[in-house]
Formats: structure tokens, sequence, C-alpha cells
């Protein structure tokens, strides 16, 4: 399996000269698996453009292009590169894109209709010459053919989100990003009035089981891309329910799966290229990671994970 970074950034794309070295373009994922032939595309943040121009260029001269495409969710900086993946506009491209069910009333492919519109771009998603097909998820596990499973499983964050875990040939990489820890959203100050002692309990205890669940999600991974856009000091002061995770924890959560290699993602747009290079000097020094492999990724980075 080979991995490449086309996007690692979060929020929005913030292209500049501070941001050179890890990169300014919004979430995409690329996942080859060279000996079937297949391309697994984990969203359509802007890195997604150069991804296309890519496929265009190299791949497009030995046949129609295909590709299996991954929704997170719709949030705007995982959507915002779709309308301009040159492959949707040439004729014999075939995508199949998967996503959460957001909303009960609107299908996936009727949330991402919602850029096609003249006020936002000008054409119609009905324009296209690629063939499209839309697969509702939830969590469930999937069987793509040639080998390859996936898994998905409900994340914590403000908008329906899906991780992902693929397995190929006893390879496994995980995706789990936006997502912060999951927490107790009951009352648990006894002092408080709305203080209810079993609800409280409940939600400890719920709190628990979904963290213990993400925890088996990535267990054994080969490669386990996370969420970290910020510190646990950052986090813990007000950033909590904003639906991103620390460093350390993604780290801590590695150590106990029994990960390989953890890639931390979804940098902060304000972060620069010298303030991750401090952070990785910080956090991924072999003595810091007890002998975890650990990263700050970065867009075109490539790893190449085998049996």
């Amino acid at each position: 399996m080979q991995i490449r970074f086309w996007g690692v950034r979060g929020s929005i794309p913030c292209p500049g000269p501070e941001t050179v070295t890890y990169g300014g373009n919004t979430a995409c994922i690329e996942i080859q698996m060279g000996a079937v032939g297949r391309r697994m595309i984990i969203d359509a943040g802007s890195g997604i453009r150069e991804l296309g121009n890519r496929m265009v260029a190299h791949d497009l001269p030995q046949g129609p292009l295909n590709a299996d495409v991954f929704l997170t969710h719709t949030h705007w900086d995982h959507i915002m590169g779709f309308p301009f993946f040159t492959p949707i506009f040439i004729p014999g491209t075939v995508l199949n894109i998967y996503g959460p069910v957001t909303y009960e009333d609107e299908t996936l492919g009727e949330v991402l209709n919602g850029q096609w519109t003249y006020r936002y771009f000008p054409i119609r998603q009905e324009e296209l010459s690629s063939s499209i097909t839309y697969h509702d998820l939830k969590e469930t596990e999937l069987d793509l053919g040639d080998g390859i499973r996936v898994q998905t499983k409900y994340l914590n964050h403000p908008l329906l989100c899906l991780g992902y875990r693929f397995e190929y040939r006893g390879l496994v990489v995980v995706t789990a990003y936006d997502t912060e820890p999951f927490r107790n959203v009951f009352c648990t100050d006894p002092e408080d009035p709305n203080y209810d002692e079993a609800m409280a309990a409940e939600g400890e205890m719920v709190a628990a089981e979904e963290n213990q669940r993400i925890e088996e999600f990535c267990q054994g991974a080969d490669l386990l891309i996370h969420d970290t856009q910020y510190t646990e000091a950052e986090y813990t002061s007000g950033k909590l329910g904003w639906g991103h995770s620390s460093v350390e924890y993604a780290i801590s959560l590695a150590q106990r799966a029994g990960v390989q290699r953890l890639a931390l993602f979804h940098h902060d747009p304000m972060r620069t290229d010298a303030q991750l290079d401090a952070l990785s000097a910080a956090y991924c020094a072999p003595e810091n990671t007890d002998g975890l492999n650990v990263f700050f990724a970065r867009e075109g980075q490539t790893i190449e994970i085998a049996t």
C-alpha cells in the first residue's frame, strides 16, 4: 500500500511563505493498492485539485480514470476541492463516493449538490461528464473486492463524521479525524441544581465505552492518521467541544492501540512551518514516544507499507 498526503491542513487553505514545508492545502489523502490497480481517496479538500491533475497527466494515458472517494464528513474544508477535481469533467471517469448520512431528509449526493449552484460555481453537477455514484454510510463494514475491506466508526465532531479502517492483504490504515475524545456531556457537579447522579454516571460510562471503541478501531494499524490540531494546553484552554484532538492524546491512543506509525494530521491553519518543526522536535523524538514512529504529515509526503 502506498499512502500520499495531498492536503494536511484543517479549517481553511493557508498558502504562503510560512507554510511551504508542511503545505497549505486542506485534507486529502490517497491510498493506492498497486497490485490490483485500486485507488482510495479520503476527503476532497483543496488538496484533491493537485491529485486530480496528477491522475490526468500520469494515469489517463493508460485508460479511463476510476477511484473510490471516502468523505469523513461534509464540512467545507473537506469538500471544497471537489469542483476543481479535473477527472470529474472527463468522460469515462468512474467515481464511487462514500460518506456519512448527515441529515435524514438529505442524501450525501444532495448535500454535495449544494456546491453546484450558480451562486457558488458556474457548472451544475448534472453537467459533469464523469459517472458518479453516491453511497450513504453509517457504521458498517464494506467489502470492496480485490481483498479490500473498509470499516467505519462514528467520531466525535460537531457534524456527523466517520473514521475509516482500510484493510488489504494484512495491512491496515486508519483515519481518525476530525475528532476529539468523547466526554460526559451531563452535569457532574453535585452542587449544581441540574445535577442528576444517574445521568452523570451514565454519561461517564458512555464516554468511556466510545473512547474504548475508538481504541479498538485503531488497534494494530500499520498507519494511523489522527487529528492533532491542538496541543493539550491549547485544547484544554477553550477548544473543548470544537471537534479536534491534541497531539498528546493521539500519541497516547496510538501507544495503547499498538499502532506502528502515527501521522499527526489536520494542522491548525495558523501553525507555521517553524512552529510545526518545533512541535516535531518536542513530540516526535524517539525518546519521547516509547518507540512509536510519530511524524507530522507533510503535503506531498509518501508512505509505503508492506507485509
